[in-house]
């Protein structure tokens, strides 16, 4: 889960080492613990990030947050308040990439677990219109975990269908958004589905985690956002979550928080850290044309343009479990057995030894089922329309469907 560098080194914002060395001679610089919900500054700004400084949500104080340790305790954190909150099913649909990391902590708080993807093998296409069937035949009040948002590709008519959907059944979202301004390069663009869900009158959390974003891998800077219809919701919820992090953790670590808090309340480092963001996608893009590129010049039997056709930190390269085995076993290229590969993790150095080994085993093995001509991508940032996904529409308003929510955990335990 580590953004590396070319040099094989992990990533750290330039940004990041000045602040650094600024806090650790500031007089005023305390090493007092925190208090169990956490360093407000960074609440606060974290949340600004996530939502917009002129979100709705925020002028109504109708969302919050915890600080935690990282993204998984965010999960943790949430995981533990639906297990004694939760009225519906306990039922858990995650994307099967994020099973390894978040399924056991589900798992040993009594949820089951049911596994998703919007990568089509046989396409070699990031399909996210597949969602529309895990919410179809989900059980009605089940919860979602939506990972990494930023990444999902629907114009905004489908996403107003999907949300109307999610609301009929009362699906429960908890998002996930581990590596924010690392798909796009621009943290506002990440989040705009997720500014569409305020918008529109969800409830739901979201686990932010900024360790990666910032570079601070060993911070373990994390956030459960949480999302509601009033002020007096928000409240009586974060009481219960600061009562489980009292317990889980006492107090989150205060350093890389301090940091992050310095940066982005700053207008000259918030966006210098945002060039350096990015900086880094631009290099990820690049290794992605220059894979393609090599692929291509090997006569490597298949399509390698789903390479470049998705973004962020991690892809699929669209190989069968036998090729990967292969690389695994014969190249000692460890990577899981659904292909996905870190492509911040290649470099000059190793590019042209991990494009001849897939191309070695591709040969070797045997090709894997041709694609199709994948589907004509809608990119929902070229969408005209899609400038409104932060805004309630008026269609929206008359549904007359509420989205499913916290508020009534609260006031309908049994």
């Amino acid at each position: 889960m580590v953004c590396m560098t070319g040099e094989k080194i992990p990533w750290l914002s330039p940004v990041v080492t000045r602040t650094l060395r600024r806090l650790i001679h500031d007089p005023s610089f305390s090493y007092t613990y925190l208090p169990e919900h956490g360093l407000e500054a960074f609440i606060r700004v974290a949340t600004e990030l996530l939502v917009g400084r002129h979100s709705p949500a925020i002028a109504e104080n109708r969302i919050g947050g915890v600080h935690t340790i990282g993204g998984n305790g965010a999960i943790l954190l949430g995981a533990k308040f639906l297990k004694d909150w939760h009225r519906g099913p306990r039922v858990v649909y995650m994307q099967q990439t994020q099973r390894e990391q978040y399924g056991p902590i589900f798992q040993e708080l009594g949820f089951s677990l049911r596994e998703y993807t919007f990568w089509d093998t046989f396409r070699l296409v990031s399909d996210t219109g597949k969602l529309f069937d895990v919410v179809e035949h989900a059980p009605d009040r089940s919860i979602l975990v939506l990972y990494n948002s930023g990444s999902f590709i629907l114009p905004r008519k489908r996403w107003f269908k999907l949300s109307k959907l999610l609301k009929k059944k009362q699906i429960f979202l908890f998002c996930d958004i581990p590596d924010q301004g690392l798909v796009s390069g621009d943290p506002d663009m990440d989040n705009k589905i997720l500014r569409y869900l305020v918008a529109q009158g969800f409830e739901f959390f979201c686990s932010q985690s900024l360790s990666n974003s910032f570079g601070l891998h060993d911070e373990r800077v994390g956030n459960l956002v949480v999302v509601t219809v009033s002020n007096k919701s928000l409240l009586c919820i974060r009481s219960q979550l600061d009562i489980y992090a009292r317990y889980m953790w006492g107090s989150p670590p205060a350093l890389g928080s301090r940091v992050i808090t310095t940066i982005l309340s700053n207008p000259a480092l918030r966006m210098e850290w945002k060039k350096s963001l990015r900086s880094m996608v631009e290099n990820i893009m690049l290794t992605r044309e220059k894979m393609k590129e090599k692929l291509r010049l090997l006569c490597t039997p298949g399509s390698w343009e789903h390479l470049t056709g998705q973004d962020g930190m991690y892809s699929f390269l669209g190989i069968t479990v036998e090729q990967v085995d292969y690389l695994v076993t014969k190249k000692h290229i460890y990577i899981p057995m659904n292909g996905l590969i870190n492509f911040t993790c290649i470099n000059y150095q190793n590019i042209d030894y991990i494009t001849q080994s897939i191309n070695e085993a591709i040969l070797t093995i045997g090709p894997g089922p041709q694609p199709k001509d994948p589907p004509k991508t809608e990119v929902m940032a070229d969408d005209p329309e899609s400038k409104n996904l932060g805004h309630m529409t008026s269609e929206s308003k008359s549904l007359g469907l509420k989205a499913p929510g916290l508020s009534a955990y609260l006031h309908n335990k049994k």
